[in-house]
């Protein structure tokens, strides 16, 4: 049971690690490209799965868009010849930023959230003190049973300041 578990798990970061391999993030749009314009621009390089264009986030805004998109292929390959051919390129008298895309961050990590960073899941996870490390560093602390070692011990001769007479 636990096996099927394990693989259903494994095969769900293989389909999204592989989604975002083939997804490349379109930067520095010009406000007239539309997702059929951006498709069309990409599709010499392969098989496209989906265009996304994002909206602005304020029901104010008057763009058609945010200045940048995401193109899906349906094979890794066809994205990596796609940012190596369109990165720098030109749409629209625009000079386009190509890459691969990245996972989306959730709204409560990293800056802009609402919650403090040493709060965070992930913050923690990567900053947390071991309890080895936390047992080494009292290891390094003074007996209270011994008498304090003085910090000015062996420094004696060293009540002159400046450089030493010739």
């Amino acid at each position: 049971m636990t096996e099927a578990v394990n693989f259903s798990v494994a095969k769900d970061y293989h389909a999204f690690n592989t989604e975002l391999k083939s997804t490349v993030y379109v930067g520095g749009l010009d406000n007239a490209v539309n997702e059929r314009i951006l498709a069309d621009a990409f599709l010499p390089f392969g098989e496209i799965a989906d265009v996304t264009i994002p909206k602005p986030e304020l029901p104010s805004s008057t763009d058609p868009h945010r200045g940048f998109g995401y193109v899906e292929f349906e094979l890794p390959m066809d994205a990596k010849e796609a940012i190596e051919n369109m990165d720098q390129g030109e749409l629209f008298g625009r000079v386009l930023k190509v890459a691969g895309a990245k996972p989306q961050k959730e709204s409560n990590e990293g800056l802009g959230s609402k919650t403090a960073v040493w709060e965070q899941e992930g913050w923690l996870a990567k900053h947390a003190v071991s309890e080895e490390d936390k047992l080494a560093a009292d290891g390094d602390q003074h007996d209270p049973s011994e008498p304090p070692i003085d910090p000015m011990l062996g420094l004696e001769g060293l009540d002159v300041a400046g450089p030493r007479p010739i």
